[in-house]
């Protein structure tokens, strides 16, 4: 029997509807790459996403299920085009600024894009490229002098492209199954896939997060947004910044952690997102240089990478500042699992309390996951026994754009992410480590994960990265790679020894330490493993 209940779908457009008829007055924040600081409610951006939708269908001929590009920081614009893009059925595509050339030119054929919107200052990029884009009519230019100039053909101002649109549009009806976004993986391990996003998976996942025991955001909250637009859609904000009446504050490129200190100063932020490096860098800058006031900030949501248990303990320490473990991929929309303390917990020690919050937690509702051993049975939920970390849900992929890509399901439906990770009896997962990155020394695993987390905690150690490198009598071995705080200091690496001796058995422990200025990062500012694979194997980490 069916239900008697209204089909009312759940779209891209629902969303700016509600927001703009509920938070009209809430504000969106940019500060612009060049510095400027520009303002404007919810209620403007409205009014230009109806003129870019316009623009869109009758100056760029865009249809529904064409292929949108956009090449650009986090701004007001590139919100606006979140919205315009997929009202009018088409699929936005943020393409990761931060890729090779070759793995653009890849993407932006492969997603046969056919208007790329792309900011002034990332033209020289797509410069570069330009002959090779099979199917790119248009480049809109976002935030550009009047008097650019630029070799790419049939190029068109942002502005002048709205200026001549009026603000009246009708959004079509749309099907919320149907695809409103799309990403590609950063293409660590092969080629970059595509990832289709539909309305209803962006709702569904936008509307989880402000839930309390999630991201916990509401009307009163300001949040700044530190996850690139490119992304997996800035983590999903931009939607749920509308759906929970938060004010909206944009970065841009001004991504150094001084600039996003004033950000948080000057907008008074109540949370924000960010990878675990770009909140390495605040709390040491804000170690160094200390606010004159106390920041306005309560949590941070971090996901990515592995929130280390010494930044959650020294941000709260030092700062009042909560550290909030998220886990998600692109394939899934990206956020997966969160990780807050329960009622439960209340007796627990601090320390017996971080240990938890340092875990990447339960399934957000609409979500199952679970971890299979490598003898292809479920794991029990001890929170000692590892496998393949599995998962799907409202807001999982169930194959990638163009290609099927079987072997990364189960033969049921499960998502296999590649991580290997426990989940204890009350339900909280933990990475140990992604598949690649584990390291067998000597027939026992060791995890790269757990250990840059300690070494993390040791006070002249900025940021450490752990591979595995052969080794002549154990297979392999862990190396160490390390930032210090003050390179003045001598920090040996019997000191580390004797530091990490505490919480490994011998054979865990590096015995190699290598000192970096920087340690690599990929494109979405994870420590990039495969760069220091590579920077060894060709004797240039001494």
């Amino acid at each position: 029997m069916e239900s008697l209940m209204m089909n009312y779908p759940l779209t891209t457009t629902t969303i700016l509807e509600y927001g703009n008829s509920v938070y009209h007055y809430k504000k969106i924040i940019t500060y612009l790459p060049d510095g400027e600081r520009h303002e404007y409610f919810f209620s403007d951006m409205y009014k230009r996403c109806k003129k870019l939708a316009n623009a869109l269908t009758q100056k760029l001929g865009i249809k529904s299920g064409d292929i949108v590009g956009t090449f650009a920081w986090n701004h007001y614009a590139h919100v606006e085009l979140y919205y315009g893009i997929s009202g009018i059925g088409a699929v936005c595509h943020p393409i990761n600024i931060r890729l090779s050339s070759s793995q653009t030119e890849y993407i932006v054929n492969n997603s046969e894009d056919r208007v790329i919107f792309v900011d002034a200052t990332l033209v020289p990029l797509l410069e570069k490229i330009a002959p090779l884009l099979e199917t790119v009519e248009y480049y809109v230019l976002l935030n550009a002098p009047k008097d650019f100039k630029t070799t790419l053909q049939n190029t068109i101002q942002y502005e002048d492209l709205l200026a001549e649109q009026s603000e009246e549009y009708q959004w079509p009806i749309l099907n919320e199954n149907d695809a409103c976004g799309m990403c590609y993986t950063s293409g660590t391990t092969g080629l970059p896939k595509g990832v289709l996003y539909s309305h209803r998976s962006t709702y569904l996942h936008a509307t989880n997060i402000i839930t309390p025991n999630a991201g916990n955001f509401s009307n009163e909250d300001t949040l700044l947004l530190i996850v690139p637009q490119f992304h997996v859609m800035a983590w999903g904000f931009p939607y749920l910044c509308l759906l929970s009446g938060s004010n909206m504050v944009l970065p841009s490129s001004n991504l150094q952690p001084e600039a996003l200190i004033n950000m948080l100063q000057a907008e008074k932020v109540t949370k924000a997102n960010g990878v675990p490096t770009i909140w390495l860098g605040i709390y040491h800058t804000m170690k160094e240089n200390p606010p004159k006031e106390k920041l306005a900030l309560k949590e941070y949501l971090v996901g990515g990478s592995a929130l280390p248990k010494s930044l959650i303990e020294g941000f709260e320490k030092d700062f009042g500042i909560k550290g909030v473990q998220a886990w998600g991929m692109t394939e899934t929309s990206p956020l997966g699992t969160v990780s807050r303390l329960q009622l439960q917990h209340n007796h627990l020690s601090n320390n017996e309390k971080l240990d938890i919050r340092a875990k990447q937690g339960f399934a957000f509702p609409g979500v199952e996951i679970r971890i299979m051993t490598d003898e292809g049975t479920l794991a029990p939920s001890d929170g000692n026994t590892m496998g393949e970390l599995q998962i799907k849900g409202a807001w999982v992929i169930n194959s990638y754009f163009k290609t099927n890509n079987l072997d990364s399901f189960t033969a049921d439906g499960w998502f296999k992410t590649g991580d290997v990770s426990t989940i204890d009896p009350d339900g909280y997962m933990e990475i140990k480590d992604r598949t690649k990155d584990l390291i067998k020394s000597g027939g026992e695993w060791i995890s790269s994960v757990a250990l840059e987390s300690a070494l993390m905690a040791h006070p002249n150690i900025r940021e450490a990265a752990v591979i595995a490198v052969p080794d002549q009598k154990w297979v392999e071995k862990p190396l160490a790679s390390i930032v210090l705080v003050n390179k003045e200091k001598n920090t040996t690496a019997a000191e580390l020894i004797a530091f990490l001796d505490r919480e490994f058995v011998k054979y865990q422990i590096p015995k190699d330490y290598v000192y970096l200025d920087e340690i690599p990062k990929t494109s979405v500012g994870k420590f990039d493993k495969k760069e220091i694979r590579i920077l060894f194997s060709e004797g240039k980490l001494k």
